[in-house]
């Protein structure tokens, strides 16, 4: 059993790291506060790149952006380098691993952690760097590029994204979400504003190359920055969970500890008996 002088360290230890777990969970709630304002700025632009489509034909639009072919699938996957997640990454990568068995292809990995997951399996066609918030718009380009060019080309005929989704601050889903064949969210054509004809001065396809060019961009770079936002919740709520490990763990340590206080003053009081009675004699 340890000593009360042990104990005492340790329970000294476990408050500092409690102390340093809460400015953890401080900077996390602080870093999502501050990634959810700036994400509130782009959902008006990508509503309006939606909206586009919708004045296409897309039913009569011979392009592999909006056709499905028998190419290999792609499931993208959005992991992260940063530790203290709970799992999170070998959730995101467990969900793409399902989806792909009913799908023949791959995965692009974004952050090493997630191809260090799923190196053995055989499986990745890419890999990218993970996130950096400063990179963001610029890595979401170059991501979006790859996969533009490998279906373009015929090397994939499906793309989906596979990331964490804030729900809330402290709840997270992992979400599959369709990017190529891209699909409306309402089918059919629709008129211009005002009702008038819309008149195309290139053909269809190429236009809707164009504009799911720049929504597959703009969509990446949300997605993100949702995952950012779950990496933020998650962090928090495996933080929490550390707090109240440690509460119980400091619980546990100060009975240990006045126990052992108890049984050495018992000790003391033993030994001073004892000695009276072998004086008094």
């Amino acid at each position: 059993m340890a000593t009360a002088m042990q104990l005492k360290k340790d329970m000294e230890f476990y408050r500092s790291l409690g102390t340093l777990i809460e400015t953890l969970k401080l900077l996390a709630a602080a870093r999502y506060q501050s990634l959810e304002k700036k994400m509130r700025v782009y959902a008006l632009y990508l509503e309006k790149l939606s909206g586009m489509c919708r004045w296409l034909d897309m039913q009569h639009v011979c392009h592999p952006f909006v056709r499905v072919t028998d190419k290999p699938a792609c499931a993208v996957c959005i992991t992260t380098d940063a530790g203290m997640l709970g799992g999170l990454n070998s959730l995101v990568m467990n969900k793409a691993l399902r989806w792909l068995e009913q799908e023949n292809g791959g995965m692009v990995i974004i952050g090493r952690r997630g191809g260090a997951y799923i190196e053995k399996r055989n499986r990745i066609y890419a890999t990218f760097p993970g996130i950096i918030d400063e990179q963001r718009l610029a890595q979401a380009l170059k991501l979006r590029d790859y996969l533009v060019s490998h279906v373009t080309n015929g090397v994939f005929g499906k793309v989906a994204v596979v990331y964490p989704r804030p729900l809330s601050f402290t709840t997270q889903s992992i979400e599959v979400v369709p990017l190529l064949p891209f699909v409306p969210a309402e089918s059919g054509r629709a008129a211009a504003p005002g009702g008038a004809a819309v008149l195309f001065e290139s053909a269809p396809a190429a236009v809707a190359e164009y504009v799911i060019y720049l929504w597959l961009g703009q969509k990446l770079f949300e997605v993100f920055g949702e995952s950012r936002l779950a990496e933020q919740g998650a962090r928090y709520m495996h933080l929490e969970n550390c707090t109240q490990r440690l509460r119980e763990q400091d619980r546990t340590l100060r009975f240990q500890y006045f126990r052992a206080k108890h049984e050495i003053v018992d000790q003391n009081m033993r030994e001073l008996f004892a000695a009276r009675i072998l004086h008094a004699q």
